[in-house]
């Protein structure tokens, strides 16, 4: 792992995932890791959540013939690391420049409410991905994925796509070229602008969420 750390003198986890930061341990400093930086590989021992500062964080698994599959993108403000084990099922990556502050789970807040809070969420967001991935169309699986970016960086019509064409292609189980395909039969509608390959700006939301109903 190659991260550096700063000192802070206070921090507030009260944005992540409802979390009130009462069942867990003190404030940590920021770590900061260099784009596509392991934070965590899977089989390590579990027990701290990561909050993002700044910057996007990829989970995924490598299967057993070496393919990788990317089972969530997290962004600034959420919080990352939960685990139902002991041991870590996931590998975590930066995936560009990104600042993290850990906490430790003390046993105490291992059934709190916020704690559970925070494993449901999880639970549905690993729902979701199956309901993603299980779509029919190239074109309904990234319109459901540009409807999630879109929803949960506050919907100011611009979305940041800080992962790649690859790990959105490793993320919805589609090859590179069909996701470019994708992006460009949406932009032909006029759904959306390529602002650059990391922006997409939104033209018409309400189109793009009928497309996934």
């Amino acid at each position: 792992m190659h991260a550096s750390t700063a000192s802070i003198a206070s921090f507030s986890f009260n944005a992540a995932a409802g979390l009130d930061g009462r069942s867990f341990a003190r404030p940590r400093a920021i770590s900061f890791y260099e784009a596509e930086t392991e934070i965590y590989a899977q089989g390590e021992l579990a027990g701290a959540l990561y909050r993002i500062e700044y910057g996007a964080v990829r989970i995924f698994r490598l299967l057993a013939d070496g393919r990788r599959q990317v089972v969530a993108f997290h962004i600034a403000g959420e919080t990352f690391g939960f685990e139902a084990r002991t041991m870590r099922s996931f590998f975590a990556e930066s995936i560009v420049p990104t600042g993290l502050t850990t906490v430790t789970i003390e046993e105490k807040g291992r059934s709190s409410s916020e704690l559970m809070a925070l494993a449901l969420e999880s639970m549905v967001r690993a729902q979701e991905h199956l309901l993603v991935v299980g779509k029919q169309s190239a074109l309904e699986k990234v319109a459901v994925f540009l409807v999630d970016l879109y929803d949960r960086q506050g919907a100011d019509g611009t979305i940041d796509l800080p992962m790649t064409r690859t790990d959105i292609g490793d993320y919805l189980g589609m090859t590179i070229e069909t996701v470019s395909r994708s992006f460009s039969k949406l932009r032909s509608m006029g759904v959306i602008r390529l602002k650059s390959a990391r922006a997409v700006e939104v033209l018409n939301v309400t189109k793009l969420r009928m497309m996934i109903e």
